[in-house]
């Protein structure tokens, strides 16, 4: 009777098993065969955060996947509400304009099928010169200076040509890739990089390596003047952050988000929020910026709803959504 009994418990927990896993192959009934992170550049924290981020995704959810070279936030936004891809990254001054049908690419039609998923870090504003250029400061930049400013439409190049129009700076406008404006600057083809990325940005600490640079800060009038005009917060560059520093620089920023399309697989989107918000020391590991990438800083998004499967999470753990960031 009792190896009956035996037979009989080993066949129910084999049936449970069969259940659960017929459950869990269910459960990917929805999920997308395979999926792509829209970037940015190469060379700028986008790329290797999104790159790093996708290649974690596809090793711990068994499903296909990487990191696409874009033109950043801004057609990232376009191409997840279009459904061309899946997930994305972007910037709260951009999403907030798509959000209401300002975006540069699509003039006139509201983006309402993005969702955000989790914050990623701020994006500071800062400037690079050659340390033989003379120019220390942002008063020095002379008339006319060529300043590379990121690819076109990205973050950096919809805000920080006005920032410096604000403050009076005269220049002639380049976009590129970071590492091709960077191998402008040091072949003297460009004056300045204007970055708007997370630190620490390759392209720069790649500059340190070949040759001197000056990393330019904001005084603090200039600081006020942007932040008085401009959708940005005030932010502090770690002097640890770059071998060029020697203090903190004084820096304006704008948080990221990591965003999807709202009709992506719930269960898929609950999934990858789980693994992104329970494994920051390995979202550490695909870039340091990702220290940031906490479920705390949900509150910096107040532009976009977040996506069923991430609301999912996140109230399971604790984080309470505005009624009005759900779908």
């Amino acid at each position: 009777m009792r190896h009956l009994s035996t037979k009989l418990l080993a066949g129910t927990i084999a049936g449970s098993l069969l259940v659960a896993a017929a459950a869990a192959q269910a459960d990917r009934s929805d999920w997308p065969a395979n999926f792509t992170v829209g970037t940015a550049s190469q060379g700028g924290t986008y790329f290797v955060y999104g790159s790093g981020w996708a290649n974690l995704i596809a090793d711990e959810l068994d499903v296909s996947g990487g990191g696409e070279v874009t033109g950043g936030p801004t057609q990232n936004l376009a191409l997840v509400h279009t459904g061309d891809i899946a997930l994305g990254l972007t910037t709260m001054g951009p999403a907030a304009e798509a959000a209401a049908g300002e975006s540069p690419l699509a003039p006139g039609i509201p983006m309402d099928n993005v969702c955000a998923l989790f914050p990623m870090y701020e994006t500071p504003f800062s400037i690079t010169a050659l340390s033989n250029s003379g120019i220390t400061s942002i008063s020095e930049i002379p008339d006319g200076a060529r300043i590379g400013f990121g690819p076109s439409a990205s973050t950096s190049d919809t805000y920080f040509p006005a920032i410096l129009e604000e403050l009076g700076v005269d220049f002639q406008r380049r976009n590129g890739g970071w590492t091709d404006l960077g191998g402008q600057l040091q072949d003297g083809l460009l004056d300045v990089i204007a970055f708007a990325a997370g630190i620490p940005i390759p392209a720069v600490s790649q500059l340190e390596v070949q040759t001197n640079v000056n990393i330019i800060e904001f005084t603090e009038e200039e600081q006020a003047q942007v932040l008085e005009a401009f959708p940005v917060a005030a932010f502090q560059i770690p002097a640890s952050t770059y071998n060029t520093l020697e203090e903190d620089a004084r820096a304006v920023s704008m948080w990221n988000f990591a965003i999807a399309g709202c009709d992506v697989s719930e269960s898929f989107i609950y999934e990858v929020t789980k693994l992104t918000m329970e494994n920051n020391d390995k979202m550490r590991n695909v870039h340091r910026s990702a220290e940031t990438s906490i479920p705390e800083n949900i509150v910096h998004n107040s532009v976009l709803p977040f996506h069923p499967g991430a609301v999912r999470w996140y109230e399971e753990n604790g984080y309470e959504i505005a009624d009005d960031l759900k779908l």
